[in-house]
């Protein structure tokens, strides 16, 4: 199951300094982490962005999910993180593999050296930098993040592996390309003016994303998602969500399989992302 994030580039547009912009990425990176997320998507919302926009979002998200111990050599100093210390540590646990064949841990890494006939050291947190083979066909470059396999650690037995880095992935996109993906499974558009989820929906949601997948997304302070994206109110409350599927359209909201509220008795006049986040991916990520 893939779990996808999307949350719009606005997202720290009520923020009064830079200081407290990067502490509420540092919550919604939180959120993404706890609940196992495979992608945290960022996509442009030009319009609603104030002091700090798409770049600064990007970035901090990104620093937030990298491993400390891979910070200082992947992001050096940027303007960007002045404030990065205020950031909450995510400490993620470690994935593993799966099958007889992939026993141990899956860690980030970074080539600190090319060596001949196929070696190269990685920096992967541990207490020395590991000299490992390449695999065939694999080719790496000083500077580049790495997936290792820590299968031991005293001795410590490590390999290479040629697979996409573990953990929460932070990328820029557009709301379509997202939405459009392979694996976006059940997609949805967090509103206070959509569905209201009920036990009994949760239900036959559940079974869906538990199969399928989901993606998920948010608005921004005092910019919810239909206002984001030009959709009438009467046309959010009117989806049922009750189709399997929706065909893709070219503009972005007929990608949204249902609006979905996910705090249906909000006892605020508003409701914070990073808090929308918690509330919402605690129930759409429950397993039977």
């Amino acid at each position: 199951m893939t779990v996808s994030i999307l949350v719009p580039s606005s997202l720290v547009r009520e923020a009064e300094d830079k200081r407290e912009a990067t502490r509420k990425l540092g919550y919604v990176a939180r959120a993404a982490t706890v609940f196992r997320a495979d992608r945290l998507c960022v996509f442009p919302d030009r319009d609603g962005e104030r002091r700090w926009g798409g770049g600064f979002v990007e970035t901090v998200l990104a620093y937030a999910a990298t491993p400390p111990y891979l910070r200082k050599e992947v992001w050096d100093t940027r303007d960007e993180l002045e404030y990065a210390g205020v950031l909450p540590p995510l400490r993620a646990t470690p994935r593993t593999g799966s099958g007889s064949d992939d026993s141990g841990s899956l860690r980030q890494g970074i080539v600190t050296e090319v060596g001949p006939e196929g070696r190269v050291r990685v920096n992967c947190g541990l207490q020395h930098p590991l000299s490992l083979l390449t695999p065939s066909g694999m080719e790496v470059e000083e500077g580049e993040r790495v997936t290792v396999r820590i299968s031991s650690r005293r001795p410590v037995r490590a390999k290479l592996e040629d697979r996409p880095l573990p953990g929460l992935a932070v990328e820029r996109t557009d709301l379509p390309a997202a939405l459009g993906r392979p694996d976006a499974g059940v997609r949805i558009a967090t509103s206070r003016l959509g569905e209201r989820l009920t036990i009994e929906r949760l239900g036959t949601l559940s079974a869906r994303i538990q199969r399928d997948g989901t993606t998920v997304a948010f608005g921004a302070p005092g910019r919810g998602l239909p206002e984001m994206l030009g959709v009438e109110a009467e046309r959010v409350a009117a989806g049922d969500g009750s189709a399997e599927a929706v065909e893709l359209g070219s503009d972005a909201p007929d990608r949204f399989d249902l609006w979905l509220n996910t705090i249906p008795n909000q006892g605020s006049e508003t409701v914070r992302t990073e808090e929308a986040m918690f509330a919402s991916l605690a129930c759409l990520t429950l397993t039977e």
